[in-house]
């Protein structure tokens, strides 16, 4: 429908949504047709058609229309998947990587406006109008939406790789949409295979399987969250953990470290230590430093502070948390906030350590993670 109407996403948008919405109607009581797809997308290109008159734009637009080949897809695409064939097409070079991913993550992973602001750390309205900059640009330039041809898949892939790491984490968060770390994984696979010679492909694979691998210790029966030093161990997927393993050194070892790949080991590091005692939190940091010199940003700044708490002890770290809560960068990230208060708990200073859960409780996403905060915040 994209390419349909010319690149007009929100038209193509509203079009797919009210064939959808037809066939939730009429499929019940008429049956499903013999050929679902072709009922939906005819629906949805006649009501294309009926706006693009009803706006008097039939001059500019309606032979655009009558231009447009019918299939829904090239037949000679070298992309197996038709997923990710559609991320790979979403993603033009002409739109910077976050329009690419934010994107590809509204129009084809169906997440909302209020959950791609969240994984980007930004406003919903901030984000809402990037996405509108985003179509208007893909519209006014006249950006082709086709499947790009194998020598430009690799510019295309750190978008691929940003959107599929976006979707895992969506799912791995909150339990109700599992489904889609499963959809991420299963597609990464696909990725991997197609461009075995992309290391940062095969890592995103492998940070995906080592996540994953600890899905059935994260939370305790109520559906609250275990950190990682309290988990049983005994619960951790390791089969899913040696492939994972196995996949990072293969990727490391063609010598061209990229952000999964550096994710990825320090994932190994934790699912690879047979106890939460045996970490090796010193090498843990050394990756940090890696990856915070390939992909500055606050987050990771964060995280290495953790590992320096645990390596050093936590009067080693409040001062990089202080100081990194002081920028203002991650003030509404409940994450920074609950650091900061294990920091604090840490070093004695209760009355503080409490003002810091209650920040982080009051700005937890999920309501098991504010249950877990509120219950630090009681003890």
């Amino acid at each position: 429908m994209i390419r349909f109407t010319g690149g007009d996403w929100n038209l193509a948008e509203e079009c797919a949504q009210d064939a959808f919405t037809q066939a939730l109607r009429k499929w019940p009581a008429d049956g499903v047709p013999d050929q679902p797809l072709a009922w939906l997308t005819t629906t949805a290109r006649r009501r294309a058609i009926d706006l693009i008159r009803r706006e008097a734009l039939e001059a500019a637009k309606l032979p655009e229309v009558a231009m447009v080949e019918p299939a829904p897809y090239p037949d000679d695409s070298d992309i197996p998947d038709e997923r990710l064939e559609l991320m790979f097409t979403c993603c033009h070079p002409a739109l910077n990587l976050e329009a690419q991913v934010a994107l590809i993550l509204r129009c084809l992973a169906g997440l909302s406006t209020a959950e791609i602001a969240r994984a980007f750390l930004l406003p919903e309205k901030t984000m809402g109008q990037r996405l509108f900059r985003a179509k208007q640009r893909i519209r006014n330039a006249g950006i082709p939406f086709r499947v790009p041809p194998a020598h430009l898949l690799p510019e295309r892939l750190p978008a691929v790789l940003h959107v599929l790491y976006l979707l895992f984490n969506e799912g791995y968060t909150d339990p109700v949409r599992a489904r889609l770390c499963a959809e991420a994984i299963r597609v990464a696979r696909v990725l991997a295979a197609l461009m075995p010679d992309e290391p940062e492909a095969l890592g995103l694979l492998s940070l995906m399987l080592l996540h994953d691998a600890r899905r059935a210790a994260r939370r305790d029966p109520a559906g609250d969250p275990v950190i990682l030093t309290d988990q049983d161990r005994t619960l951790w997927d390791r089969p899913s953990i040696d492939e994972g393993a196995a996949l990072c050194e293969r990727a490391l070892r063609r010598g061209r470290a990229g952000p999964f790949q550096v994710q990825a080991a320090i994932a190994a590091c934790h699912a690879t230590a047979p106890t939460a005692g045996e970490t090796d939190w010193a090498q843990i940091v050394a990756l940090y430093d890696h990856l915070a010199r390939l992909e500055p940003s606050p987050v990771v700044d964060l995280n290495r502070a953790v590992a320096v708490s645990m390596a050093s002890g936590p009067a080693a770290a409040l001062p990089l948390v202080v100081a990194l809560a002081e920028t203002g960068r991650l003030d509404d990230y409940h994450l920074l906030h609950a650091t900061l208060a294990d920091l604090l708990r840490r070093t004695g200073r209760r009355t503080e350590a409490a003002e810091s859960y209650r920040r982080a409780a009051d700005l937890a996403p999920t309501e098991a993670e504010r249950r877990f905060l509120t219950a630090r915040l009681d003890s």
